[in-house]
């Protein structure tokens, strides 16, 4: 990956795995330091919305699923 000392604004996948590695709690220090010190904000608050929003939504549908599948 990049170091996060050559000032490289993280990528889209950098950006995501880091999002990942966030709500699973498994972020590198070296990952984080490039975040907080080349990221912007505003992006990690987006995807990490629209990844929450589609965990919940995975979750309603497998719920729905089960249900479906035990009453029937």
């Amino acid at each position: 990956m990049d170091d996060p000392a050559q000032g490289k604004p993280p990528t889209f996948w950098q950006m995501l795995q880091s999002v990942l590695a966030a709500a699973f709690g498994v972020q590198s220090n070296k990952n984080r330091a490039r975040d907080f010190t080349h990221g912007k904000p505003s992006h990690f608050i987006v995807l990490g919305t629209l990844f929450t929003l589609l965990f919940i939504l995975v979750l309603l549908g497998l719920v729905k699923l089960a249900l479906h599948l035990t009453a029937a």
